[in-house]
């Protein structure tokens, strides 16, 4: 078994980064649809699942204590804290460096103060997924979480134009992921990527 975590060189890691509601989830699921020998890495977060997410797939399921212990080990090299929403986001090491032994491509979510992490230690190649419009992004959020209340839903948009203003410049590409074309995002992420010298299949 090669273990592609000690292969510097090679092009082994992708970041797939961009606001709550961006669509980043479905393109890196539709990613790994077509190259299905390619994965994803888990975040770890201390938020609650929503509906239907499971423990060790969409997120690391973390408390309070357990992230922060993980922090003080290094298993968290980075990571955020939402004060709006009271949640700790974090970068899970052992979850990237187990699925690189036996894949030939981990797309990870990360934020910003990830990347310099991720690019120095993996040689990553980081994408931010962008909205058409403020307008669109309002609308999909919306429609994505009718449960948030005004207050909730106000935060996030404060997060996101900050996101979007300060954060995207940050990374290697940006694509936006407008409704109904993420077939034409994917399809430029692909194309960038084998441009890159990633093989994905």
């Amino acid at each position: 078994m090669v273990d592609l975590v000690m292969d510097s060189s090679g092009k082994h890691v992708v970041v797939i980064a961009g606001p709550s509601g961006s669509g980043k989830n479905v393109i890196i699921e539709e990613l790994l649809k077509r190259f299905p020998r390619c994965v994803r890495a888990v975040t770890a977060t201390t938020r609650a699942p929503r509906p239907g997410e499971q423990d060790g797939v969409d997120y690391h399921f973390f408390t309070k204590e357990k992230f922060e212990a993980d922090l003080a080990s290094g298993n968290i090299p980075e990571h955020r804290f939402v004060p709006s929403l009271g949640t700790y986001y974090g970068f899970y090491l052992p979850d990237l460096e187990e699925k690189l032994k036996t894949h030939p491509v981990v797309f990870a979510q990360v934020d910003v103060q990830a990347l310099p992490f991720v690019k120095s230690r993996f040689n990553a190649t980081t994408f931010f997924i962008m909205p058409e419009s403020i307008e669109q992004f309002r609308d999909r959020l919306r429609a994505r979480n009718p449960e948030w209340s005004e207050q909730e839903f106000e935060a996030r948009m404060q997060i996101t134009e900050r996101e979007l203003k300060e954060d995207a410049p940050q990374f290697d590409y940006r694509v936006v992921n407008a409704d109904g074309a993420l077939e034409k995002a994917v399809d430029e992420i692909i194309e960038i990527l084998k441009k890159e010298g990633y093989t994905l299949d």
